[in-house]
């Protein structure tokens, strides 16, 4: 890999932003990476849309907004009405079967899949989706290793939450390595 342009988008309190935060720094303290991470809101903290563009690169990056991203990962109806449009040519649009119905076609890969109602089934609490959502993309193309991701949650995230996190990760892993990318 010498260059991801990666875009998270859904609405705030989903954790887009957390989720991109802990991708980007996992890339620069754990693997020597590179990295942007910008971040945008909505009018409303909660319920409004919160879009993250994040740059993986082996070399220097001279712009840190993406314009069209390799990977797109959309975590509400409006993102994805927003967003789908502007993903490159063979790139990956990852989605969560619960919160987003495909109604249109790109030139993407597009894996949708119940992140949401598997966090709810096997952990309980909607807290973590965005991690499980962050293991799966992970589990799909493993832009960073899931070493790096599991440390920087350990870094970020306060002691008594961390097992749960993990958890979610790991799930997210299992539910992404059922693609390829």
């Amino acid at each position: 890999m010498s260059r991801v342009r990666l875009v998270f988008s859904g609405s705030g309190g989903q954790g887009v932003i957390t989720a991109a935060i802990i991708l980007a720094e996992a890339a620069v303290i754990y693997e020597g990476k590179n990295a942007t991470q910008s971040q945008s809101y909505g009018a409303a903290a909660r319920g409004g849309s919160t879009r993250s563009d994040i740059i993986i690169s082996d070399r220097e990056i001279d712009f840190p907004e993406v314009t069209e991203p390799n990977i797109l990962v959309c975590l509400t109806q409006d993102a994805y009405n927003s967003y789908s449009s502007i993903i490159r040519p063979g790139g990956l649009l990852l989605t969560d079967s619960r919160y987003v119905q495909l109604t249109r076609k790109v030139d993407a890969k597009q894996v949708e899949m119940p992140m949401y109602d598997s966090v709810m089934e096997k952990i309980g609490k909607p807290v973590v989706f965005n991690i499980c959502v962050l293991g799966a993309l992970i589990g799909i193309t493993e832009v960073v290793k899931p070493r790096a991701v599991m440390a920087t949650i350990a870094d970020r995230v306060p002691k008594d939450f961390i097992d749960l996190n993990n958890r979610a990760f790991d799930l997210g892993l299992v539910l992404g390595a059922q693609y390829n990318w």
